[in-house]
């Protein structure tokens, strides 16, 4: 038995009840002979979303009363009731909503950010907090996360004009996280943007002042407090509420394109310095010797002028003695006198003294053996 029901939601079709179209018999029913059935017909607007709104209702516990017949009788029935029993189940719902919504949770590591219409109300530390939604809402940051700026690593922001005007390529590391939570959500608008800005330009800044050498070899550790003590203060003077933990100063080279010839220079330079330092040390040698005999000769000439002085004043105090005697007998002391000097003569004079009367008075000196008195002296010496 076929019939037509006018659709896929089975309310039209050609049997409803007599009443359609004028009281017509379905053809199927009666001697319509070969007639083939009608095409499906598609469903109105209203028809489906009466069909939602009513499958709705019957999830929803309300009861049907009336429903439409899908038979031969017409004429539909009242709309389903929704119960009590329904209605508080979606209170209760809409409750449970608002306040999952509503209340909120805050670890250890972070901090949030109470919005009245999006102004500031107030900073929800750790622990269950409670934000009135929709009329509040709440955004959650972790203050304690480090947060890691890589600036350089290769690229163009890297290369920077030294104080001696060369170029370094440099990268180094920022670590950042919130100090303030308050003035990072309100002062900034790109926080990680606008950390690289200050880093870069106050890296330049530091670079700037500062020759090639030392910023290659002995000044890293200068360099990166005084870049931290840089950005901070200048983040502080934004009230970014943003807290530099540390600065890791990673490389400091000559650009790729000429490192080749810089390496060379270095190399001519290492070797001008060792050079340098042995010509030092051999002029420290040679004039440390030179000082020694300079100090030497001074020494020497001092102690023979300190000898000589002493010795003419010695002549003189002797002098001066010898006068004063003759002073008081001219005689005497010019006798002592001849008589010292000739002891001094005749100290070392080969000499033999005769008395006055050996010869008697006819003045013959008598024969004596002088080469044997000489050789027995000399072999008594």
């Amino acid at each position: 038995m076929a019939s037509d029901n006018g659709g896929p939601w089975g309310g039209g079709g050609g049997n409803r009840g007599g009443d359609d179209q004028g009281g017509k018999s379905n053809g199927g029913n009666n001697g319509g002979g070969n007639r083939p059935p009608s095409p499906p017909q598609v469903p109105e607007i209203e028809e489906i979303m009466k069909k939602g709104q009513e499958q709705l209702r019957v999830l929803m516990g309300g009861r049907d009363k009336g429903r439409v017949n899908g038979g031969g009788n017409g004429g539909g029935g009242d709309a389903p009731a929704m119960g009590k029993g329904a209605m508080g189940l979606i209170a209760l719902a809409a409750i449970a909503f608002w306040a999952f919504s509503s209340f909120y949770r805050v670890d250890t590591s972070e901090q949030s950010v109470e919005l009245l219409f999006g102004k500031y109300v107030q900073t929800g530390e750790e622990g269950l907090n409670f934000a009135p939604w929709p009329v509040v809402t709440k955004e959650i940051y972790a203050v304690t996360h480090e947060n890691i700026e890589d600036i350089g690593a290769g690229f163009e922001e890297g290369l920077m004009l030294t104080g001696d005007e060369n170029i370094v390529d440099i990268d180094f590391q920022v670590v950042w996280n919130i100090g303030n939570i308050k003035e990072f959500v309100f002062n900034l608008a790109e926080p990680r943007e606008t950390i690289r800005a200050v880093s870069e330009s106050a890296m330049r800044e530091i670079i700037a002042r500062k020759n090639l050498a030392p910023i290659l070899n002995r000044d890293r550790g200068e360099i990166r407090q005084d870049l931290e003590q840089l950005i901070q203060l200048t983040l502080d003077g934004y009230k970014s509420g943003v807290n530099i933990i540390r600065v890791n100063f990673d490389r400091a080279d000559p650009p790729r394109e000429v490192i080749d010839s810089f390496r060379a220079v270095q190399a001519a330079e290492q070797t001008r310095d060792t050079l340098e330092k042995r010509a030092d040390a051999y002029a420290n040698q040679v004039v440390a010797a030179a000082r020694g005999s300079s100090a030497q000769i001074l020494e020497q000439a001092e102690g023979y002028r300190a000898q000589v002085v002493n010795r003419a004043e010695g002549e003189a105090a002797r002098f001066l003695a010898v006068y004063e005697e003759y002073a008081k007998a001219p005689e005497i002391t010019r006798k002592r006198l001849y008589i010292e000097t000739m002891e001094r003569v005749l100290a070392n004079v080969d000499k033999v003294i005769i008395d006055e009367g050996a010869g008697g008075s006819n003045g013959i000196v008598p024969y004596l053996p002088l080469n044997e008195l000489r050789s027995n002296s000399g072999g008594s010496n």
